[in-house]
């Protein structure tokens, strides 16, 4: 098995009449570095893409990448590189990445060309991005690539903002984080979300549960689902009393309370996202909180339903 760390650098419409909304991102460059199990790097990619769908460059793109039109022209078509590149890679792999983002671009391009992606459904990777900052302490605290380089001490050799050197870059980032704990928080891409129940994803980490629920056809059907408005504790299925029910701070969102005789005071958050057919579907996650935060979700409940009395958190034996 092989960890195959890659980043993207891609252009966009600089006026939203020219953007194509099947693929809002073109890929213009691939590069990426391959690590054996051991994490020690043992082979590279980099290749610059030809253009199809935006012929100018982005203004911001071309300022932070320093990679200009003109360059791309006698490059290689995205179909010939992006074969070239899983050849490259292999079948046992595991896809490292600085965010969520880049397989998801990724594998919209390649369904633009009609190139199979990598999955028929959710697959495990690791986004660096949060592994290191699950190891620095502070989960919320999702850093830049090169503040992650710096507050490691690691020597920078080559510039940033280019596919390799940022694929090459987190590699080292990657290379750091030794733990078998932190090696547990995979990450799911979800471009292609599970097909029926069968294939939902349900794991359970050391902190929180995740849920990936198959696709409905409308938001309504959705919420009515029985597992997935469910609030029973994650960590013993027992039925848990609703201290805050699911409310929506914003349309992409759900949050609720529960509070479980076993395991205290558990919040559950319900993403909704859409799949590019058309679909809706959830990734839902639970975890335990404290009181504390219990009587925060209330306040924020009680001021989404201002026509409505406050509650408040009962004190638990």
């Amino acid at each position: 098995m092989n960890y195959i760390v890659l980043d993207l650098e891609w252009n966009q419409s600089g006026t939203p009449e020219g953007n194509n909304e099947k693929i809002p991102f073109e890929i213009i460059e691939i590069g990426a570095v391959k690590l054996n199990e051991d994490k020690v790097m043992i082979d590279e990619f980099s290749a610059l893409i030809k253009p199809r769908i935006y012929k100018t460059m982005h203004y911001v793109t071309g300022k932070l990448v320093h990679i200009k039109m003109q360059e791309l022209k006698h490059e290689q078509p995205f179909e010939d590189v992006i074969g070239r590149f899983k050849e490259w890679c292999g079948n046992d792999v595991i896809y490292c990445t600085w965010g969520p983002l880049d397989l998801t671009e990724l594998q919209r391009n390649m369904k633009y060309y009609g190139i199979d992606t990598f999955s028929d459904g959710p697959f495990a990777f690791y986004d660096v991005q949060k592994l290191f900052a699950i190891d620095s302490g502070n989960r919320a605290d999702r850093v830049s690539l090169e503040t992650a380089v710096d507050r490691l001490g690691i020597h920078k050799d080559i510039p940033f903002h280019r596919a390799f050197s940022d694929a090459y870059y987190t590699a080292k980032v990657f290379g750091v984080l030794k733990g078998e704990e932190i090696m547990d928080y995979v990450s799911y891409d979800t471009f292609t979300p599970p097909r029926d129940k069968e294939h939902e994803v349900h794991r359970i980490f050391k902190d929180y549960d995740k849920y990936i629920t198959r696709t409905f056809t409308t938001r309504e059907n959705l919420l009515a689902d029985r597992e997935v408005k469910s609030t029973n504790c994650y960590l013993c299925d027992k039925i848990s009393a609703k201290e805050v029910k699911l409310f929506a701070p914003t349309g992409k969102y759900y949050i609720g309370v529960s509070y479980c005789e076993n395991h205290g005071y558990i919040k559950t958050k319900i993403r909704i996202r859409k799949s590019d057919d058309g679909g809706i579907y959830a990734v839902k996650t639970q975890r335990q909180i404290t009181r504390e935060d219990a009587e925060s979700i209330l306040e924020r409940s009680n001021k989404v339903k201002e026509t409505k009395p406050k509650g408040r958190i009962t004190k638990k034996s």
